[in-house]
């Protein structure tokens, strides 16, 4: 009998389309704006030759997407990673517009990566392959103008390699003003306290607001996550402070469940250590279908895109889900969720943390200033406060999703300034 073929996976880039004509409609977006929100205003690809440790030469392809800087300069990741391409990268560049309109931040959107497994090359590899596209990219990026940050695949020490090339591009006098070029950098180079766990950080914010909503208590609920990275691994440890226990966790090495709960912390050692949440011993083994079909109180999917589908969602078992990924779930994923009852909290808001940290970095780079933890921590605390209940009172007044009222907040303050400005000339 001949197997059934694999449904294909929805591209990534109509499903953020058919989200902002969505949310379109609701609020009335002019065509004009319309249209050109629906195309990124910049693509750069470039081509470009790194030495690797044989002496050997390899041909890396790179992105920077700039999707829209009416409300501030283009500000978004850059992530190494073997699947990135154009689609992927325009998608999460609308994405970060989005984002920073819904938590009114000065920033616009946009996106970038390299199209490599940074796991399969050493250090002096991975300096180099930085090194090499931050120096392509040229006056394409800056601190006025375009401001990378970390990604998948990318850390601290990406970001500082960034730095340091861009500022050996310029002249002397500007190299302490040119630390704002990136965000995300280690606390010695300008980094800012809290951004290593911001979105971590962020995404447990609007749990809390959504638990005092709904009269849910976090003490005692359970908590899957999908992903073990900076983002899962931070948000698992803080919400299992407050007395969540984290039962099951998926990453691309394997599947992992104990009912008795998984502690954050030392399966974040384990994962640093091995690469992966597979064959850690204080959890069984279990396959995919299972772990999207355990019963938790929320869900967290903080890896890859389209991950929530029509295959996967009618698995699942959960009151919340959070998305701690951008763009994890499909639009037929959405729909079975919304049909069975299950709350969402849309990657624009639920992730939103990172880039809202990242906007501080930058401030206190251009202020010469270094804030507190506990000052980065309320900060972040009150503007992700702000941005839920905004969102959630435009669900409210609209009868819409928290989704298409996240965009719908975005839209509306976008749309007041192109009409404040006009479109030149």
């Amino acid at each position: 009998m001949a197997t059934k073929p694999a449904k294909q996976k929805q591209n990534v880039y109509e499903v953020a389309q058919a989200q902002l004509n969505r949310a379109a409609e609701t609020v009335h977006l002019e065509d004009r704006l319309h249209m050109i929100l629906s195309q990124p205003k910049n693509e750069l690809i470039i081509n470009f030759p790194v030495r690797m440790d044989d002496g050997s030469y390899r041909l890396f392809k790179g992105y920077r997407i700039q999707h829209n800087d009416i409300m501030g300069p283009y500000k978004g990741g850059i992530r190494f990673h073997p699947e990135v391409h154009l689609d992927e990268v325009k998608a999460l560049a609308a994405w970060m517009t989005w984002k920073c309109a819904v938590m009114e931040i000065p920033f616009g959107g946009a996106k970038g990566g390299v199209k490599f497994d940074p796991r399969a090359h050493t250090q002096a590899e991975l300096e180099r392959v930085t090194r090499r596209f931050t120096h392509a990219l040229g006056d394409n990026i800056g601190p006025n103008y375009d401001i990378p940050a970390p990604d998948m695949g990318t850390n601290a020490q990406t970001m500082v390699w960034m730095m340091d090339t861009y500022m050996n591009r310029g002249p002397s006098r500007d190299k302490n003003a040119q630390r704002a070029v990136v965000t995300g950098k280690s606390l010695p180079s300008g980094g800012s306290q809290g951004r290593e766990k911001a979105t971590g950080q962020g995404l447990v914010y609007v749990v809390q607001e959504w638990a005092r909503e709904f009269d849910f208590s976090l003490d005692g609920a359970t908590f899957a996550v999908q992903g073990f990275g900076n983002v899962g691994s931070h948000a698992a440890a803080i919400l299992s402070r407050m007395g969540a226990s984290m039962v099951a966790a998926q990453d691309h090495t394997g599947a992992i469940y104990n009912a008795e709960g998984i502690h954050p912390r030392r399966l974040a050692r384990y994962v640093a250590e091995t690469g992966g949440v597979a064959g850690y011993r204080g959890a069984e083994a279990v396959d995919r279908a299972s772990f999207f079909a355990t019963e938790v109180d929320i869900f967290i999917p903080a890896a890859l895109e389209m991950q929530i589908t029509a295959e996967t969602a009618p698995l699942m078992r959960c009151k919340l889900v959070v998305e701690g990924a951008n763009g994890p779930t499909d639009l037929e994923g959405e729909a079975i969720l919304r049909d069975k009852g299950v709350h969402l909290l849309p990657d624009i808001l639920a992730n939103a943390g990172g880039v809202t940290v990242s906007y501080f970095e930058w401030l206190q780079n251009r202020r010469a200033e270094s804030w507190t933890l506990d000052d980065v921590d309320q900060r972040l605390h009150e503007m992700i406060v702000r941005a839920y209940r905004t969102v959630r009172r435009l669900a409210k007044e609209h009868g819409v999703d928290n989704r298409t009222a996240a965009y719908v907040h975005g839209l509306n303050r976008i749309q007041e300034v192109y009409r404040e400005r006009g479109i030149f000339p």
